[in-house]
């Protein structure tokens, strides 16, 4: 079963309402759900609530050191309750996704993102599970530490508000441990990037005699 649910962020109210803080708007949501309230607790470096389940006790955490040393806090209270990597959830804010895009899945690489990073790090593992909230690529590398900093228009935050309340959804599933169905319930009918539309054949201009007949390019999905 899940017994520690992390959500990334970084603290602060000026950084309440954007896109990096889409972990919080998660565990924000959970908390609200399991009936807890979330405090401070400087032995964790972090908001901490601890709610009591038919499975268990589990704990909700967000971190406060600041996205680059998300790992200090999750270790920290993951070391002291003994908890195991793949009994611990981080959600996060997923640049490689639309928004209305969320996944679950275990295990896996970073990506450049930095409260990923220092979480490998930290707890010596990337064997935890990741709720990954989709909120689009600027399409610079360059820019997107500005991207992530900056609050999503309104039409982008529902999206995503919808994509935690389709996690939450799988909460019981989670606390059970089957993670199989906590997967399908938030897989199912998740949004996908609609691909550009090619041009009608009417559209088409007459190929030339060079051409190779039967040759297509179809773009595939991200």
């Amino acid at each position: 079963m899940i017994r520690l649910f992390v959500g990334l962020g970084n603290p602060g109210t000026e950084y309440d309402d954007t896109r990096h803080n889409a972990g919080f708007w998660y565990i924000d949501q959970l908390a609200r759900r399991l009936d807890v309230r979330l405090s401070m607790d400087r032995a964790y470096h972090g908001f901490m609530a601890r709610a009591n389940t038919p499975q268990g006790p589990v704990w909700l955490l967000q971190p406060q050191t600041y996205m680059n040393l998300s790992g200090k806090s999750v270790a920290a209270l993951a070391r002291f309750f003994k908890i195991a990597p793949n009994e611990i959830l981080v959600a996060h804010d997923e640049l490689d996704m639309l928004p209305g895009q969320v996944k679950l899945k275990q295990g896996g690489g970073h990506a450049g993102h930095n409260g990923l990073r220092d979480t490998h790090a930290q707890l010596g593992s990337p064997d935890y599970w990741r709720l990954r909230l989709g909120i689009g690529h600027p399409g610079v590398k360059a820019e997107v530490a500005a991207y992530v900093l900056r609050k999503p228009p309104s039409s982008e935050r529902e999206l995503i508000e919808q994509c935690i309340d389709k996690a939450l959804q799988a909460t019981d599933a989670l606390l059970a441990g089957d993670m199989a169905k906590a997967t399908t319930t938030i897989h199912a009918g998740a949004q996908r990037p609609k691909p550009p539309k090619l041009p009608r054949p009417a559209e088409t201009q007459a190929a030339p005699t060079t051409e190779v007949a039967g040759k297509s390019s179809t773009p595939k999905e991200g």
